[in-house]
């Protein structure tokens, strides 16, 4: 079944309709077999819920095909600055979509980042810092991040030299890795603690390969890291992108996508830890979309938020689904 027919089967009525919502982590691509660009976003941010403005997150997007290789990433920054600039326009109704952008930049180089990181600046003030990504597991099974890390590269002195330069531009760092290495993430974030950390999709909790089967041994363990590295205050969180297959709840693999309530139940607890732990000031609810689309619509998705955080005071909502983004990436 394609995929919009698909994601049709459940349509569910939108909750909270008015409540604000920064959507803080989306993708924008066009690969042969799966195209996500403006129309696309437009698509889902305009499908019931009040999504006024987002940020993009890296995805080695439209990379400049000539030029030093170190400096290729800098195209992506160009071209979401190009889309960033039509909603802009207010030709597409109040969105904002891209208005903060973080791009790529290999953070290997060591000092020499700098040169890459004041290009991308150069582009324009839509650029608020870098995701490296370092999703590194041993398991065949678990593919590695797109960067091609090597193990234990938070840790790594050539790694470090180049986080050094984010925190001398004022720029932020968002961090996409494995549950086995936030230990990792916490002892950059107390080695950097002037340097803003954002952890992406609640550090990547697995649960296929060797992973699948021991959810209650996963979360457990999880649980314990993300406990200490709320302890860091220069660490803020994203709640999202847990939809994905390699969270091993195998949604995408059922005739029907999930429901707002089946999220909520498979899901809740990571949600409610991650709060607990960093407190609404330091949460952030994210799309992660078009990836978690593979499991739920836009609309259903934002509903799981929503009844998440069903018994929550406004000004506890406003932080989770707009103000926190909105200030740690400077919108």
């Amino acid at each position: 079944m394609e995929q919009s027919a698909w994601l049709a089967q459940v349509n569910e009525a939108v909750l909270e309709p008015g409540l604000p919502i920064c959507d803080p982590h989306h993708h924008l691509w066009d690969h042969p077999t799966s195209r996500y660009l403006l129309d696309e976003l437009l698509l889902d941010t305009g499908s019931g819920h009040n999504v006024t403005s987002t940020v993009f997150v890296e995805c080695a997007s439209m990379y400049r095909a000539d030029g030093p290789e170190s400096m290729k990433c800098v195209g992506e920054t160009e071209f979401v600055n190009g889309v960033a600039a039509m909603t802009a326009s207010g030709r597409y109704g109040p969105i904002r979509a891209a208005a903060g952008i973080v791009s790529l930049a290999d953070l290997t180089l060591g000092a020499r980042v700098g040169e890459v990181l004041d290009a991308h600046m150069a582009v324009g003030r839509r650029f608020k810092g870098i995701r490296h990504a370092v999703g590194w597991d041993a398991a065949d099974a678990i593919r590695n991040s797109h960067t091609n890390p090597t193990e234990g590269l938070l840790l790594d002195a050539k790694f470090r030299e180049g986080f050094r330069e984010l925190g001398r531009r004022g720029l932020s760092f968002d961090a996409w890795l494995y549950h086995p290495q936030i230990p990792q993430l916490t002892d950059l974030a107390r080695t950097f603690p002037d340097t803003t950390i954002i952890l992406d999709h609640f550090g990547g909790p697995l649960g296929v390969g060797p992973y699948e089967g021991r959810r209650a041994e996963v979360f457990a363990q999880w649980k314990r890291s993300i406990s200490e590295l709320a302890t860091c205050p220069n660490v803020v969180a994203k709640l999202g992108g847990i939809a994905m297959p390699i969270n091993g709840f195998g949604f995408h693999k059922r005739e029907r996508p999930a429901t707002s309530d089946e999220l909520v139940a498979a899901a809740g607890d990571y949600y409610r830890h991650t709060i607990d732990c960093f407190g609404p000031q330091r949460c952030m609810f994210e799309s992660n979309f078009p990836v978690d689309k593979a499991s739920c619509s836009y609309r259903t998705l934002w509903n799981a938020f929503k009844k998440i955080t069903s018994g929550a005071k406004a000004a506890e909502k406003a932080a989770l689904f707009h103000d926190t983004a909105a200030r740690v990436y400077r919108l």
